[in-house]
């Protein structure tokens, strides 16, 4: 290109050698002229040349400026999304344990409030016994009741505690990996034909609480244990439940 040009040819209408002075001395201008000419031309073409990749370099420069800056927005972009997908998630978390813990609150002080009536109505039935117990006739007809919610409350003792050892029975069974699924099943349908036959268990209205542990209860403590009581939750709520109703029907028997 023209970086490497050489000076044109010397004119063919110029003799090279005049034979004078005169004649050397022209053609040493003319070689001058020539030759300053030549370096005119190749330094402005060096010079668009330069100013061309200035241009070619500016312009890579400043789209791959460009595109890094594209590719950080887009990067900041999403993890500000992801912050904020997080926070969202730890805010419901803390909704979350926030509404357990009221909710434990509010149960608690229900159950406070559920104690301080039951005392109360404990304390009306001590003072209704003692009128009773010395008034005559209805005195011997309190003494009958009694008796009757005793042998009652006995016979419902009994039968909480077999239903205990069944359950607990049960929930081994489920828990353990090599006793066959079929004994769990016999000892849930025995409970279950109990439940609904005999009297003392269906005042206590102990089928539905059965069912809804056979469907729901399924906590195994570890591989290794070995106390049956440290298998199930629901069992043991479902029975202290019962407990209760057991001590309130007592003082609604005939």
């Amino acid at each position: 290109g023209l970086l490497h040009a050489r000076p044109t040819a010397w004119p063919s209408s110029l003799p090279r050698d005049a034979g004078g002075k005169a004649g050397k001395a022209g053609q040493d201008r003319t070689g001058r002229g020539q030759a300053l000419t030549t370096r005119w031309i190749w330094t402005r073409e060096c010079q668009k040349e330069i100013e061309r990749e200035k241009k070619e370099y500016y312009k890579k420069h400043s789209t791959l400026q460009k595109d890094l800056e594209a590719k950080y927005r887009d990067v900041i972009t999403e993890n500000r999304r992801t912050v904020a997908h997080l926070e969202l998630e730890l805010e419901k978390e803390r909704n979350r344990t926030l509404s357990y813990r009221q909710a434990l609150v509010s149960q608690s002080r229900k159950l406070v409030e559920e104690r301080r009536i039951l005392e109360q109505e404990q304390e009306k039935l001590e003072r209704e016994k003692q009128i009773l117990l010395h008034s005559g006739a209805a005195g011997n007809l309190y003494q009958s009741c009694l008796a009757k919610e005793e042998e009652w409350q006995k016979r419902a003792s009994i039968l909480l505690k077999e239903f205990e050892a069944g359950l607990q029975e049960r929930q081994d069974i489920y828990c353990s990996l090599v006793v066959p699924r079929s004994q769990r099943l016999e000892i849930e349908k025995n409970l279950l034909v109990k439940a609904a036959t005999d009297p003392v268990a269906m005042a206590l209205q102990m089928e539905s609480g059965l069912k809804d542990i056979f469907k729901h209860d399924n906590y195994c403590g570890n591989l290794l244990n070995r106390n049956k009581s440290q298998n199930g939750r629901l069992m043991w709520l479902r029975g202290g439940e019962s407990r209760a109703v057991c001590v309130l029907a007592c003082g609604m028997l005939p």
